[in-house]
């Protein structure tokens, strides 16, 4: 796990790289390099979290031995020693005992086509074939590990995060309005763009190829979809998903450093740590307890511990203690203001000093179906494809606040049922609800995402379900869910594995038929059956809990004053982004009632990251 960027085709690309160096010092505390290529203007930089190896031989960039080809890498390849083995029988001598040798000689023995279908695991990474003057930038299948590029001219400069770029000068085209626009309507921005005009992210699965100025790009692995009901027992499922799960974990636990792992009351980190047990493992489960709250964790996972037999360390988040914003201003490379961020932010930094690896249970509920409207989307697909729709039910692509709230529910699934994915989309609460309050400045007068432009057609709803899972996976789960842990963890230097996130699980999960993964209209049944036999109906039938920190109410009441005084000198409305006057009336209402809704949270956020942002220096 380390922080890597680098150069092609400018005189002063060795300079360039130090400055990104220097900025993603916190994603690899333990190791400085920077090698370069005169006669091509290539530097490669690389900031160490030494994880395999821990000697001066797994230092990077590494260099093969005539420099013809060098690389960096970000992530963890889990099958390492199965692809050394292979390696060595074709000749090949190894001086480390690092995943990155492999795949130095892995990419001289197979090319770069072969070498990624064989790699297991999650990686960002960058290969510079000096011989054919090519460049290879690489991510893995799910999106993982994070990876940026910006394009000028000739040159081609990438980094792990996009702040790396934007200090060394990149995405000159200052900030998006699109990419602002997407902030504001989701709460992050998606795979489709950065930050920053000129600066783009490298999608999931997908190998990028620069040479001569030229840029390209393949997807290298497409995965699985829903096979169709019976195409597999509920039982084989369980089996097959027990065995996979176990060597997921098996592979996750390799490391020459401490490894943890989070244990929340819930089915999937509980389920990691039975695994863990299992295989025998010593390492300490830690677990966020938050005394008071309702929804505190900490007895069951006590009792999930105690059962199992781990050692275990409650992370004790009191309700009254404040986060760090100006650490969720630092952790990520762009505004970011996902809540519960700030409690993975200060699990992290409990957790750093006992470990450097942390198993988590994240991705369970994506690929098995956990979240409730996973079953309400199976549900209305059902409906859809048997036509029993009453005759007047027209989907509408968009709220439905008209109506009471007791009817507003059913109102959307019966949209769902006729409108399909668009309908979904259209009933989020996003820009329509900043339009409304007249918050935006001109910058963003009638802004609109894309995403709002999905047809709202009868034939996608026979499709929902399977719709909204890709959507979500490449809109969500990556932009959200997965940046959420990697910034968070990296801030520390602490490299978070989840077994969940393996390919071969994830694929065999996907391939399961929606009415497998919720049987008996049970969300995530398989491992939820899985839990019940390895550890228990208590687990098994515990509720879905989400770590939560009140922004709202802390906005509206502690926080507010700090929040007037940026509206007092925003950055955000002297450059157009939003109207300052309206926000403090929106905050005043707000300050009445005793929570401040999502808006108001967002541009708090957005006006902190653009007054420590590169653009607003």
């Amino acid at each position: 796990m380390c922080g890597i960027s680098g150069v092609v085709g400018r005189e002063d690309s060795e300079l360039l790289v130090a400055k990104m160096n220097a900025d993603l010092a916190g994603r690899g505390p333990d190791a400085e390099g920077l090698e370069s290529w005169p006669a091509a203007h290539t530097s490669f930089g690389h900031r160490r979290l030494s994880i395999f190896d821990l000697s001066d031989l797994g230092r990077q960039p590494m260099l093969a031995p005539d420099r013809e080809i060098g690389l960096v890498f970000n992530g963890a390849v889990y099958n390492f020693h199965e692809l050394r083995r292979d390696l060595e029988s074709a000749g090949f001598h190894f001086k480390s005992n690092s995943d990155t040798e492999v795949i130095l000689h892995g990419y001289k023995a197979w090319g770069i086509d072969k070498l990624v279908s064989r790699m297991r695991g999650m990686f960002a990474i960058a290969i510079w074939d000096h011989r054919l003057r090519k460049l290879f930038l690489l991510r893995d299948r799910l999106g993982v590990k994070p990876l940026v590029y910006a394009l000028q001219g000739k040159t081609l400069a990438f980094a792990s995060t996009v702040r790396a770029l934007a200090s060394a000068g990149f995405g000159e085209g200052g900030v998006d309005p699109k990419a602002v626009a997407e902030f504001f309507e989701f709460g992050f921005i998606t795979e489709a763009r950065t930050i920053y005009t000129g600066i783009h992210k490298v999608p999931p699965a997908t190998i990028l190829e620069f040479s001569d100025g030229k840029l390209s790009e393949r997807v290298y692995w497409q995965e699985a979809t829903a096979r169709p009901s019976g195409a597999i027992s509920f039982e084989d499922a369980i089996q097959e998903t027990e065995r996979l799960f176990l060597e997921a974990v098996k592979l996750r636990l390799e490391a020459d450093v401490p490894v943890g792992a989070l244990l929340s009351g819930g089915v999937d980190s509980s389920l990691v740590c039975w695994a863990i047990a299992k295989l025998g493992g010593n390492i300490k489960a830690f677990t966020v307890g938050t005394p008071g709250d309702p929804w505190d964790e900490t007895p069951d996972a006590v009792a999930t511990a105690r059962q199992l037999g781990i050692a275990h360390e409650i992370v004790d988040m009191r309700s009254g203690d404040e986060p760090d914003l100006g650490d969720l201003i630092d952790a990520y490379g762009e505004p970011f203001p996902c809540a519960s961020a700030l409690g993975m932010l200060r699990v992290s930094k409990a957790i750093k000093p006992s470990a450097t690896v942390l198993l988590t249970g994240d991705g369970g509920d994506d690929c098995f179906l956990g979240y409730p409207e996973h079953k309400n989307f199976y549900l209305a697909q059902k409906v859809a494809q048997k036509g029993i729709l009453p005759w007047f039910w027209k989907a509408k692509g968009g709220r439905r606040d008209h109506l009471p709230e007791r009817f507003r529910r059913a109102a959307h699934f019966l949209d769902y049922a006729s409108g399909g994915l668009g309908a979904v989309i259209g009933i989020h609460d996003g820009l329509p609800r900043y339009h409304e309050h007249g918050l935006l400045g001109p910058l963003l007068a009638g802004a609109r995402v894309d995403q709002r432009n999905t047809p709202v057609t009868p034939e996608s709803a026979q499709t929902i379900l399977g719709d909204y899972i890709s959507y979500a996976r490449m809109h969500r789960f990556v932009g959200e869910y997965l940046t959420k842990v990697d910034g968070g963890a990296m801030r520390y230097a602490l490299e978070a594995r989840s077994p969940f996130l393996d390919q071969e699980l994830w694929n065999f999960a996907q391939s399961l038929p929606y009415d497998v993964r919720l049987r008996g209209g049970t969300l995530k049944a398989v491992l939820r059956e899985i839990s019940r036999r390895r550890i228990g109906e208590r687990v098994a039938k515990g509720k879905k809990r989400g770590f939560s920190i009140p922004v709202g109410r802390w906005l509206a009441g502690r926080w507010r004053p700090h929040f007037e005084e940026l509206l007092r000198d925003s950055h955000a409305a002297r450059e157009g982004w939003i109207d300052a006057a309206a926000v403090r009336k929106y905050l005043a209402e707000a300050a009445a009632k005793g929570f401040a809704s999502n808006p108001l949270w967002y541009i708090y956020v957005f006006e902190q990251w653009l007054r420590k942002s590169p653009a607003g220096r």
